[in-house]
């Protein structure tokens, strides 16, 4: 295969191929936006239909509009009672802490010495201010354009909340229509395909699948050992809602490096703490970034590497490194296909490199 010439046809195909290849990223790209609802809706059926045939071949729901119905209900369900059991609380606290911020910017603003000094900075900004050139055309015609700028920033903002609206309607769609017809789709898209070339994309699909189950697979029982132990983690130290939290922590490990945003909680109720007890927020906090740099060492040293390493059979290096890649090229979708992609990719190359060993031999 290595000792085959380069004629001008095989130039002329690959060259075809290269500008195929080509073409379908950049349509890709700039249908992204269409396309994007259509992807996040397939990704929740594939993760959904197990639940759904379970709904309807164990509890016997003879209909899968049904299954799907009781599905999204119990789904929601479950994120409503999260929500129901830890929002009171979390609005009692917040409630709490806005009354002892107003209450010391109060006492500091009531402070003689401060309250002196703010009214000798508003008289200096004020005599310093020149009205009458203020009231000039030129600045009128500045405070009107800055008005316009505001409300079209405002319009904006309305109409990128209404396609969000939008997009999320869409992707219900999707994910309706897509349960309703999921065995269809998923065995009959082959005749689509040419039959010469349909036992090779039959077995990249097969590949794909079975990569996608082992990802998520893996995932899921990383996800639940890191939340089991941020919760422990937080318990020991005394961290409020530390089992809501470290569940919650844990649920976000299902895409990778998605914990991050679990520092946004971490860093409120730390507030919270440091209110009720009277302790450093700063010492709060930092027993929270020591419970954060434990768990996640122990993720990265000894949870992915054997958990994901032995079910994907790819190396550490190699795991961080896919990541780091895909993350950049494709965001939150790329973290998420990154293992099951890459280890796709590297089969294929070693199939190929034993393919032209075999025809040298």
């Amino acid at each position: 295969m290595l000792n085959q010439k380069i004629t001008f046809d095989r130039f002329v195909r690959g060259g075809l191929i290269a500008a195929a290849i080509l073409g379908i990223y950049f349509l890709l790209k700039a249908l992204s936006s269409v396309l994007w609802p259509f992807f996040v809706a397939w990704l929740l059926a594939y993760l959904m239909y197990p639940l759904v045939h379970f709904l309807e071949t164990k509890c016997r729901l003879r209909f899968r509009i049904l299954s799907i119905i009781v599905a999204l209900a119990l789904i929601i369900g479950v994120i409503v009672a999260f929500v129901v059991i830890t929002l009171p609380h979390a609005i009692e606290q917040s409630k709490s802490l806005a009354d002892d911020l107003v209450h010391y910017a109060t006492m500091y603003l009531n402070d003689p010495y401060i309250a002196a000094e703010i009214n000798q900075f508003t008289d200096r900004v004020l005599s310093e201010m020149d009205w009458v050139d203020m009231m000039q055309n030129k600045n009128l015609i500045d405070a009107v354009s800055i008005c316009l700028q505001q409300a079209w920033s405002l319009l904006s903002q309305t109409m990128g909340l209404l396609m969000y609206v939008v997009n999320f309607m869409m992707v219900m769609l999707y994910l309706f229509f897509i349960l309703i017809d999921y065995e269809k789709i998923a065995h009959e898209w082959q005749y689509l395909i040419p039959k010469k070339q349909r036992p090779l994309a039959t077995s990249i699909v097969g590949d794909v699948k079975h990569g996608m189950n082992a990802y998520f697979r893996g995932q899921s029982l990383i996800a639940l050992i890191v939340g089991i132990l941020f919760s422990i983690g937080f318990s020991i130290i005394g961290f409020p809602m530390a089992i809501g939290l470290g569940l919650f922590i844990g649920l976000l490990n299902m895409v990778p490096y998605m914990q991050l945003i679990g520092f946004v909680p971490t860093i409120f109720l730390a507030l919270l703490e440091a209110r009720d007890t009277g302790q450093s927020f700063w010492w709060i906090m930092l027993l929270a970034l020591i419970v954060f740099a434990v768990v996640q060492l122990i993720q990265d040293l000894i949870l992915t590497p054997r958990i994901m390493g032995k079910v994907m059979g790819l190396k550490p290096a190699i795991i961080l490194l896919s990541l780091s890649v895909w993350g950049s090229l494709l965001g939150i979708i790329g973290l998420i296909i990154a293992l099951p992609l890459t280890t796709l990719i590297w089969s294929y190359y070693k199939r190929l490199l034993q393919i032209e060993n075999d025809e040298t031999a």
